[in-house]
């Protein structure tokens, strides 16, 4: 039944108890101060690594929203190929790994390769155990640097803030090409592919009207 006028409402079921079922959210302040004691917790826990891992740009899905890019879930092992670290050292050094992702083109490895070697050359190892440096760890001078970075309190904390993930404005990307930068292979284009289109499209039509005239001017000399 549908009501088309300002009328009781029918079958109205407003005599339950929903005070007893309303949730308020007076502890939020008391969370807000557990949350940031959490954060300072993890920091103490795994420094002196950053607190999260290095992530790929990807581009968003859907083509109201592709013009944006953001942090994906981990990079491709074609990238890690192209940027010479293996697989499973990734991991290990805050780089997060996806083997389901794939590059469908070659703007997006690229950029993601030198984000691997920009992260990569900033990266300092600390060997294991003190004295016993392996072909991987960093220099003595290098740990001994970062060290006093840390107690000066110039270290970054993550990797986000290390290398960000910056979406350029509109105004940047969308630009207008004047004529005269236009190249002389790109003048007439539309009509060249028009007429390619339709030099395709009337092939068969032109090579039996060839044949036909053909077959006339042989009849005609016989």
């Amino acid at each position: 039944m549908t009501i088309k006028h300002n009328q009781q409402i029918q079958h109205n079921h407003f005599r339950k108890d929903w005070q007893r079922r309303v949730r308020t959210h007076f502890d939020q302040p008391g969370r807000k101060s557990r949350r940031r004691n959490a954060r300072l917790t993890k920091i103490a826990a795994v420094a002196p690594r950053p607190v999260d891992k290095l992530r790929p740009v990807v581009r968003c899905p859907s083509i109201k929203y592709n013009r944006r890019v953001r942090a994906g879930r981990g990079f491709s092992l074609a990238e890690l190929k192209e940027a010479n670290i293996p697989r499973k050292l990734a991991p290990t050094i805050g780089i997060s790994v996806d083997p389901r992702r794939a590059n469908l083109s070659v703007e997006s490895l690229t950029a993601n390769v030198a984000r691997l070697k920009a992260y990569r050359a900033r990266l300092i190892l600390f060997p294991r155990r003190p004295g016993q440096h392996k072909t991987l760890d960093s220099s003595k001078e290098d740990v001994e640097a970062h060290a006093a970075a840390a107690k000066e309190g110039k270290i970054v904390l993550k990797a986000a803030t290390l290398l960000p993930i910056v979406n350029i404005a509109r105004e940047e990307a969308v630009g207008e090409v004047a004529r005269s930068e236009m190249g002389e292979g790109e003048k007439g284009a539309y009509r060249r592919l028009r007429d390619a289109r339709s030099d395709a499209r009337l092939v068969g039509i032109r090579e039996k009207r060839a044949k036909a005239k053909a077959e006339e001017a042989n009849a005609a000399k016989k």
